[in-house]
């Protein structure tokens, strides 16, 4: 069964010493997050073996920390995923889908948030998981969908920080 694991960046600083935005670092508690949630998909069973992580400085240390927990991921970055909308990143997820049998995209919102929450009503996830995505997507949050034969999807599951002992906030 193929996976598509859509990530949030974890909690960045809210401004770098540059000035610009692409160039914002996590904080210590955004790399707490971003191991933590690593560490929790990977014992749901989730196991990426493609990476497609945004280029901006907090996704690519949101991967660094939270890819610690997998092995053998082969690892891109594509600029297109900063500030993508979520048919952006659901065409970046579908070409890495047809490379590797599970993809886990590492971006922002809020293109994560609404491709998440569309996904999820089109796989009829529980209303009460849509309804949640919806309200929020917090940072270092995780949206994991089962993608059956022929790309339907057959599962959504919902990973937030804050239900494993962890922070994420907007």
């Amino acid at each position: 069964m193929k996976h598509l694991i859509l990530f949030r960046h974890a909690k960045a600083e809210r401004k770098a010493d540059s000035g610009l935005d692409f160039d914002r670092e996590l904080t210590r508690r955004g790399r707490e997050d971003a191991k933590l949630m690593g560490r929790v998909l990977a014992e749901a069973g989730y196991r990426p073996q493609a990476a497609v992580v945004s280029a901006a400085k907090r996704t690519r240390e949101t991967w660094e920390h939270a890819g610690a927990a997998f092995t053998g991921v082969v690892t891109a970055y594509d600029r297109r995923l900063y500030e993508a909308s979520p048919r952006t990143i659901m065409e970046v997820a579908e070409t890495e889908l047809k490379r590797a049998g599970s993809v886990i995209v590492v971006g922002h919102n809020p293109g994560l948030q609404e491709l998440a929450a569309a996904l999820m009503r089109q796989g009829e996830a529980d209303p009460r998981d849509i309804s949640r995505v919806q309200r929020s997507f917090t940072t270092a949050a995780a949206a994991a969908f089962s993608v059956a034969p022929g790309g339907a999807l057959s599962e959504a599951r919902l990973f937030f920080p804050a239900d494993h002992g962890g922070k994420g906030e907007d």
